[in-house]
C-alpha cells in the first residue's frame, strides 16, 4: 500500500520483555534450565532486570516490575494465552531440562513440533525446533 509516507514496514522482533516477580528465581529458570546467556550491557535502568542474547540480535529481557495481570486465571494450555516463540536447537534436550527441573510443559494442540511452558511467574513460552 503506498499513501507517500515512507515505509513504516516491521522487519524484525528485537526483543520481547517478560515482567517477573523475583528476579533471582526467574534467572535461575532462564540461565540453569534454558541455558540462557546474559547480555552484558544492560544499561543503568530504575529497576532490577536481566537481559539476554538469542542471536541474530534479538533478546529476551526481564524485568522485575509490579505485573498488573498478577493472580488472573491464566488457560492450562499456554498456546491459547499471550506467549513468545523461541527456536531451540533440540527438543528432546530442553524436554530433558524442563523434566529435570519439574517443569510442566504441553505439546502444540496444532500437530506442530512445538511446546508450551510457563515461567515461574506464569509467563507462557513456546519452543519450536529450529531446523
Amino acid at each position: 500500500m503506498s499513501d507517500g509516507l515512507p515505509s513504516a514496514r516491521v522487519t524484525a522482533l528485537l526483543h520481547a520483555g517478560l515482567l517477573v516477580s523475583d528476579l533471582a528465581r526467574a534467572k535461575t529458570f532462564y540461565e540453569s534450565v534454558l541455558g540462557l546467556t546474559r547480555h552484558p550491557n544492560r544499561p543503568d535502568l530504575p529497576y532490577l532486570g536481566e537481559w539476554y542474547d538469542l542471536g541474530g540480535g534479538q533478546q529476551l529481557h526481564l524485568m522485575q516490575l509490579p505485573n498488573p495481570d498478577a493472580g488472573s486465571l491464566r488457560p492450562e494450555h499456554g498456546g491459547r494465552d499471550r506467549h513468545i516463540a523461541l527456536a531451540v536447537g533440540d527438543m528432546a534436550a530442553l524436554k530433558r531440562r524442563l523434566d529435570a527441573a519439574g517443569v510442566r510443559y504441553t505439546a502444540s494442540k496444532s500437530g506442530r513440533a512445538a511446546l508450551f511452558c510457563r515461567d515461574p511467574d506464569m509467563n507462557t513460552l513456546e519452543f519450536v525446533e529450529a531446523s
